[in-house]
C-alpha cells in the first residue's frame, strides 16, 4: 500500500508535521472503478457492494480464493470498505440474535449499568460489551445459526488468514443519539495522538492488518437513522493515526463522508485505518442496532503463557527498594516493561472501562503509579488483584 504521504519521505517516526491536508486529499479524492473488481455487483458512493455475483463464485476452493484476494485488495488498495448486501439472507436468524441482545440491554438498564463509548458521549448509546461469549452461553443454538454465516468467515479469512479471533460489541444508537467523532480503529486508533506518535512508522503500517472491523445491521438503516459515516480510500493515508486527531482532518471528514443505507441482514466490513464514525440518529423512533464485529489476527499473541500478575507481585518489593535507593529511572522502566502487561487489551469493558482516555490503565501503568507514589507492598497487592479481577471475563 503506497501513498503520496508515504513516498515523500520514509521517516522512522511520524510527527504531526507529516500530516498535510493536501496530501490527504490527493489520496482520498479518487473514484472506485467497478471494472477493477469483477466479483462486486456495484459501486455506491465510492463503496464496493457485493451480492449475487460474489455468491456465484465462492462454491469452489479456487473461486473462493479468487474472491478473497479481491476483497483483500479492496480493503488495502481500494476504497477500504466492502458492503455485503443480504449477508444474512435469513433475517430470522438476525431477529433471534436481536432478541438476545435486547434482553441483555434490558438487564443492564435494570441493574443501572450505563455502557461507555470510546468515541461518543457515554449513555447516548446502549452498549453490550463482550457480547460474543454472553451470546454463546445464553443461547447456543441462536449463536450457532448466527456465526455459522459464511460471509463473516469469508472476509475474515481474506484479511487475516486462519485462526482469527472474533469479538463482538452490540451498539444501539437511540433517536437523537449524536454522531461519533471521525476516527480510525483498534489498535493505534484507540490511542491518543501522543501515544500513537510513540510507535515507529512501520507499526502504523502494521496495525491495520492486525484487525478487521465489521457491522451487521439488525434493523433497516435509512440515512436518517445515522448509519456509519465513511471516507473511502482514507485508509491509504500513511500518517492517518496521527491525522485523525487534528481539527483540519476532522472538518474535511465532516464535509466529505458518505453514508450507505443498509437493510436488516446487510453487513459492512472495513479496514480499521479507514476514517469513520457512527452517524447521528435523526429518526423519531428507530433504535438503530448493529452488532459491531472486531476480528483479530491469530498473530497478535505471544508464544508462551506468562503469569504477569504473579511476576508483578513478586518484583514490586524489589522495585520499591531500588526506587528508594535512587536507581536510574530508565533501568526501572525496563524492568517493568519486561514483566508487567503493557497493553490495556483484551479486557472486560463492562468492569474495566476507560477513564480519562480511550483505554483503561495497564498493569505496567499501575506498577509505575504505585512506585511513583511509594505504595507499600500490601496496598499494591490489593490494587493489582482488583485490576486482574476487573479484566477477567464476566462469565
Amino acid at each position: 500500500m503506497t501513498t503520496l504521504a508515504a513516498t515523500r519521505t520514509t521517516p522512522g517516526w511520524f510527527t504531526a508535521d507529516d500530516c498535510r491536508l493536501e496530501d490527504f486529499r490527493a489520496v482520498v479524492e479518487t473514484s472506485t472503478d467497478l471494472a477493477e473488481y469483477p466479483y462486486a455487483d456495484e459501486v455506491r458512493q465510492n463503496v464496493l457492494v457485493y451480492g449475487s455475483r460474489l455468491r456465484n463464485h465462492v462454491a469452489t476452493p479456487e473461486g473462493r480464493r479468487d474472491v478473497q484476494a479481491e476483497l483483500a485488495r479492496a480493503l488495502t488498495d481500494g476504497p477500504g470498505i466492502v458492503v455485503f448486501a443480504g449477508a444474512f439472507p435469513d433475517t430470522g436468524v438476525v431477529d433471534r440474535a436481536t432478541a438476545v441482545f435486547a434482553a441483555m440491554i434490558a438487564e443492564q438498564k435494570a441493574a443501572g449499568v450505563v455502557g461507555g463509548d470510546h468515541f461518543a458521549t457515554p449513555g447516548a448509546n446502549d452498549r453490550v460489551w463482550g457480547a460474543l461469549d454472553k451470546f454463546a452461553v445464553r443461547d447456543p443454538q441462536a449463536f450457532a445459526a448466527y456465526y455459522g454465516n459464511d460471509v463473516v468467515a469469508l472476509v475474515s479469512e481474506a484479511w487475516l488468514g486462519r485462526g482469527y479471533q472474533v469479538t463482538s460489541q452490540v451498539n444501539v444508537v437511540n433517536p437523537g443519539g449524536k454522531a461519533q467523532v471521525a476516527h480510525r480503529d483498534y489498535h493505534l486508533g484507540f490511542m491518543s495522538e501522543e501515544q500513537a506518535l510513540a510507535y515507529p512508522a512501520h507499526v502504523h503500517r502494521l496495525s491495520p492488518v492486525m484487525t478487521l472491523q465489521g457491522a451487521v445491521a439488525h434493523c433497516d438503516m435509512p440515512v436518517e437513522t445515522g448509519p456509519t459515516m465513511y471516507l473511502p480510500h482514507s485508509q491509504k493515508y500513511a500518517p492517518g493515526y496521527v491525522a485523525f486527531h487534528q481539527p483540519a482532518f476532522t472538518a474535511y471528514f465532516d464535509a466529505h463522508f458518505v453514508q450507505l443505507p443498509l437493510q436488516k441482514g446487510d453487513a459492512a466490513f472495513f479496514n480499521p485505518a479507514l476514517f469513520h464514525g457512527a452517524g447521528t440518529n435523526r429518526s423519531a423512533d428507530v433504535r438503530r442496532m448493529a452488532n459491531l464485529l472486531q476480528v483479530s489476527s491469530a498473530f497478535g499473541r505471544a508464544m508462551e503463557t506468562v503469569d504477569r500478575t504473579a511476576m508483578c507481585r513478586a518484583l514490586y518489593p524489589t522495585l520499591l527498594e531500588l526506587t528508594a535507593a535512587g536507581a536510574d529511572e530508565r533501568t526501572l522502566r525496563n524492568v517493568v516493561a519486561a514483566s508487567a502487561e503493557g497493553y490495556a487489551f483484551p479486557t472486560n469493558l463492562d468492569r474495566d472501562q476507560p477513564t480519562g482516555g480511550l483505554a483503561p490503565e495497564t498493569q505496567a501503568e499501575l506498577v509505575w503509579r504505585a512506585l511513583a507514589e511509594q505504595w507499600p507492598a500490601e496496598a499494591f497487592d490489593r490494587e493489582l488483584s482488583a485490576q486482574a479481577a476487573r479484566r477477567g471475563s464476566a462469565l
